[in-house]
């Protein structure tokens, strides 16, 4: 397939795609009840289980875990309970991060003095934005959720791709907490060390991002790899690492409180985390046959979609 073909295809995908999120919840409305109310329920988790499937493909091109953008899309074109979403949504990059942990522990990718201090503040304050959330009214949530995801919209829009970070003197806290190490480079052949700086910058916004997952039931990779690499000087490599290893330990904090309030429903939760680990295979294959920044793109048209609708369903609208 040629590359002129290939952007037609990619943007005919996205053109519909974009329209299917607006149009699919009418279209399923205007059905007489009496037709769809025996067949309703399997109907969604049909619908559920292809969706996610289409997602788990998107996030690996894109970059971004299946959480941050499952929960503002499923909440804004599914008829399901916001709370149910965001317990599902937590599972969804809770399995992400633990089907790739050990493999990249393995590796000795992830590292666990680098990650453990920061997931011990993202825990605490997942746990506390999990509790908010669910204290506050669906509407509001709603309106946040739209907020922050037209927030990493354009965070995304205006971000670079991450690249070598700068390579500075260690802090204080860094010493003290013995946060260096190496890994083994397998261009070069080579084991590269590492330190970091920043550390208590690093840790507040660790403690931010915490409270957002939990609130909203998202991933963070979004914000913990670009924290890592270009704010606290840690490889890429290491710092996608070891983003999993923060984000299973998190996404696992905030898990158990939406499980204890009763916000997760293996009816949601099993075709959406059967869905988007599925597409995550397909998208790992497709991973270098692809153009990146079309599939970007494409990505955040989905996220601007979702929170401009997120927005209006707050607005009661």
């Amino acid at each position: 397939m040629s590359s002129a073909t290939r952007k037609i295809v990619m943007s005919f995908a996205a053109t519909s795609g974009a329209a299917a999120l607006f149009l699919l919840p009418h279209v399923v409305y205007a059905v007489p009840p009496h037709v769809v109310a025996p067949t309703m329920w399997w109907v969604w988790m049909l619908l559920l289980f292809v969706f996610s499937f289409v997602l788990g493909i998107f996030s690996v091109l894109a970059g971004v875990g299946g959480g941050v953008l499952f929960v503002p899309i499923v909440s804004s074109f599914f008829p399901f309970h916001l709370d149910f979403i965001r317990g599902a949504g937590l599972l969804v990059a809770l399995s992400g991060a633990l089907s790739a942990g050990a493999p990249l522990m393995r590796k000795g990718l992830a590292d666990l003095k680098l990650g453990l201090p920061m997931a011990l503040v993202g825990s605490i304050s997942s746990i506390a934005g999990a509790l908010a959330g669910l204290a506050m009214p669906a509407q509001l949530v709603q309106l946040l959720l739209g907020v922050a995801i037209m927030g990493i919209a354009v965070l995304m829009m205006k971000s670079r791709l991450y690249g070598k970070p700068d390579i500075q003197e260690p802090d204080a806290l860094s010493k003290m907490l013995q946060i260096s190490g190496c890994y083994y480079e397998e261009s070069s052949k080579s084991e590269l060390p590492w330190q970091i700086h920043n550390t208590p910058i690093g840790l507040f916004l660790f403690m931010i991002i915490g409270f957002i997952g939990g609130m909203f039931g998202m991933g963070a990779g979004w914000a913990n790899v670009p924290v890592f690499n270009m704010l606290m000087g840690v490889p890429l490599k290491v710092a996608v690492a070891t983003s999993g290893l923060v984000l299973s330990i998190n996404g696992a904090a905030a898990a158990w409180v939406y499980i204890f309030k009763g916000a997760v429903i293996p009816l949601i939760a099993v075709p959406a985390i059967g869905g988007i680990m599925l597409g995550s295979k397909i998208g790992a294959l497709l991973l270098t046959k692809v153009n990146i920044r079309s599939v970007r793109m494409i990505v955040i048209t989905m996220l601007v979609v979702a929170g401009l609708r997120s927005l209006l369903k707050g607005f009661g609208i």
